[in-house]
């Protein structure tokens, strides 16, 4: 078997972008509508937060709820998706979480606003390390964080596009059909993904063999090289990936990560408007430039890390500008200017890190153990979802300074780019 990628080694560099070309848009759209439904509470919250009379902390604590729901059902889901097929799995997932994230459109109360935010994480968990897992299902290491780094820039778009479509909603729509803005930013933000809920079954192939745009030679070509990978991946019995000591690190590492991501990501508008800008429509054309420009750094860092083959420096290097710019965020809240630098280094950093770090665990682990153990550290990191929000809100609403939440996000996230230079190999041309 080790001699099939060496004969079939030509038409390599052609296959795998054609690959890409074919699943990337899809999936990236998908998330897109994913991570817009999942942030899409700040800027509700503008309107939200007064019409129903809410604090900083209740605001942050529903933000943050969602990753408990997602806690709970992560793993399973995953192992669902790998026995049932992507497809049906995610397009399941899609539809779900759709009707969901419309129906807080209805919220009255903190309780009710809570309950929705749960199941919605409980919708939508598995959508995430479930495309990761697919993604292991057609690309081998060499490629996996230039494709990561594609798949993921749809969080930065999500920021490029999605913010000031909220904030145009916000501004044009309060009062139609007699709903607050607040209310058609979740019921217009929920429809694309229920639509391409219908269409994923149509258009996505579970696998290499039954992708209908492949010609034989070049399914068996994919076939061999992610055979003859997977051959020197650990394969670790179910109960033993809950308690791994590398995978609860590499899960304490993601938290670190994922607290900078969310801590700045659901209160962003928040943050601008702060500085003195309260249009919505302009705080939502602010908040699109930090991710303009960290979707131009996660494309860059993926590339180098795969053409380096090197994850560590590439992670730590992103886990210092991250904190530079979450501590200048703090230090400068009343500056519009020095602000939208903060959060823009931030942003760069911070999403810069989830391309370099997803192919370390994806090239450790195969088969039913790489979908539970992709899971569980999503799983497990994902509770910064949780955490980053609710610090900031706890912290505003104790000190009426939120520069000290983001100097403790600015600690984490360091300290994630730390711990990957202890756990990860330190040889330049390394595995994953």
């Amino acid at each position: 078997m080790s001699a099939a990628p060496t004969t079939a080694a030509a038409p390599v560099e052609r296959i795998y972008p054609k690959v890409a070309l074919r699943l990337l848009p899809l999936l990236f759209l998908c998330y897109v509508v994913a991570y817009l439904d999942r942030i899409n509470v700040g800027f509700a919250k503008l309107q939200m937060q007064s019409d129903l009379h809410l604090s900083d902390s209740v605001y942050g604590l529903a933000s943050g709820i969602f990753f408990f729901g997602y806690l709970l059902f992560e793993v399973p889901s995953n192992l669902l998706l790998e026995r049932i097929g992507a497809r049906l799995w995610i397009a399941r997932i899609m539809i779900s979480w759709g009707i969901i994230s419309g129906a807080t459109l209805f919220v009255t109360s903190a309780g009710a606003f809570y309950a929705l935010r749960f199941l919605l994480g409980f919708a939508e968990a598995g959508f995430f390390p479930g495309i990761i897992l697919y993604l292991t299902y057609w690309f081998p290491s060499r490629w996996r964080a230039q494709i990561v780094a594609w798949f993921m820039t749809a969080v930065a778009v999500t920021g490029v596009v999605g913010n000031p479509l909220s904030g145009w909603i916000l501004h044009e729509l309060t009062g139609f059909a007699g709903l607050r803005g607040w209310q058609m930013i979740f019921l217009v933000e929920a429809i694309p993904a229920m639509v391409l809920g219908i269409i994923v079954p149509f258009v996505l192939p579970n696998g290499i063999r039954s992708a209908r745009w492949l010609t034989d030679s070049e399914k068996e070509t994919l076939e061999a090289n992610i055979h003859v990978e997977n051959a020197v991946k650990s394969r670790l019995p179910l109960a033993r990936v809950f308690i791994e000591p590398k995978l609860l690190t590499l899960s304490l590492i993601y938290f670190c990560n994922s607290l900078g991501l969310y801590g700045i990501g659901f209160w962003l508008p928040q943050i601008i408007k702060n500085t003195g800008v309260n249009d919505p429509l302009q705080v939502g054309l602010l908040s699109a430039i930090p991710y303009g420009f960290a979707a131009v750094a996660m494309v860059l860092f993926g590339r180098s890390s795969d053409r380096t083959h090197e994850r560590r420096w590439h992670y730590f290097g992103g886990s210092v500008v991250g904190a530079v710019g979450l501590v200048m965020t703090g230090m400068y809240g009343h500056s519009t200017l020095l602000t939208m630098a903060g959060v823009t280094l931030s942003s760069m950093g911070v999403l810069s890190l989830f391309p370099v770090f997803w192919p370390i665990p994806a090239g450790m682990l195969a088969g039913t153990s790489a979908a539970a153990g992709i899971a569980w550290i999503n799983s497990l990191g994902g509770l910064a979802g949780f955490f980053g929000p609710t610090i900031v809100g706890t912290v505003t609403d104790l000190t009426k300074k939120p520069d000290f939440a983001f100097y403790l996000i600015a600690g984490a996230v360091l300290l994630g780019g730390v711990l990957v230079l202890a756990i990860v190999p330190r040889t330049k041309r390394q595995r994953q």
